[in-house]
């Protein structure tokens, strides 16, 4: 049976203006009815076309991010997106989004982020969308986006099950595919065709060189173990911290 799409009355929220980094504000302001919903409505507004598009979207790992995920789910679906590509986990960070937007040639992506910015229930959340290019929107998107925010007066919407985030594979919600994918494997793959990785190996896997790597809590800590352990030979427990968590851990995620 095929999910029944709502058309939601909305007022719009001041303030809605993104970025080259995207719409940063505070998690309570996003929790606020509909704030994230008019946000995400306007990017598909401006978009040439949702129907039968392909969407890529995943994050950070701060919090709200998970439920952030479900909410943009039941709007893609709504939109008539063909199949939209997740993150296990709801992770993907910015540079894995632009890689895999470009490889399934989706027509965009939303990645929820604040990128150094404190993460936990009182601190903050993001969101950006980046193009067909894999590259952050232009000026001229955005402004596009901001300009729908300021007079949005309703969004599609439907009920449908939540995506089981954690599980690899593909589902379908109505005319929709959600497909929830390593959010490390296509990006390390596109890496060691840029890079030497026999090179690094060398250097790293013979006692040669040793090397730590802090991913503070954050994003860049499972793509730290599978590229510098797996993939090149760090010592075991060279990357520390490797876990993303909702809050960083209490620290800021700052380099």
């Amino acid at each position: 049976m095929e999910p029944v799409v709502e058309r939601v009355a909305t007022q719009a929220y001041a303030g809605q203006k993104p970025g080259t980094s995207g719409l940063r504000k505070k998690v309570v302001e996003f929790q606020q009815p509909g704030y994230l919903e008019n946000f995400v409505q306007s990017v598909f507004n401006t978009m040439d076309a949702c129907q039968g598009q392909i969407l890529v979207v995943g994050g950070d790992g701060r919090y709200y991010n998970a439920e952030a995920i479900q909410l943009i789910a039941r709007l893609a679906v709504a939109n008539g997106f063909a199949e939209v590509i997740i993150g296990q986990h709801g992770i993907l960070s910015t540079p894995a989004a632009s890689c895999v937007i470009r490889k399934y040639e989706a027509a965009g992506g939303l990645i929820l982020s604040a990128s150094h910015n404190p993460g936990g229930p009182t601190a903050d959340f993001g969101i950006k969308f980046n193009g067909a290019n894999g590259g952050p929107a232009s000026e001229t998107v955005t402004a596009a986006i901001y300009a729908e925010t300021e007079k949005i007066d309703h969004f599609f919407s439907t009920d449908i099950e939540p995506i089981s985030l954690d599980v690899l594979g593909a589902s379908k919600r109505g005319s929709t595919v959600f497909r929830v994918i390593d959010p490390v494997t296509d990006y390390a793959d596109l890496l060691a065709t840029l890079f030497d990785f026999d090179k690094i190996r060398e250097l790293l896997s013979h006692g040669k060189f040793n090397m730590r790597f802090d991913a503070m809590n954050a994003v860049t800590g499972p793509y730290a173990v599978e590229i510098l352990e797996r993939r090149l030979g760090a010592r075991p427990g060279s990357v520390m911290r490797s876990e993303p968590l909702v809050d960083f851990g209490g620290i800021h995620p700052d380099p």
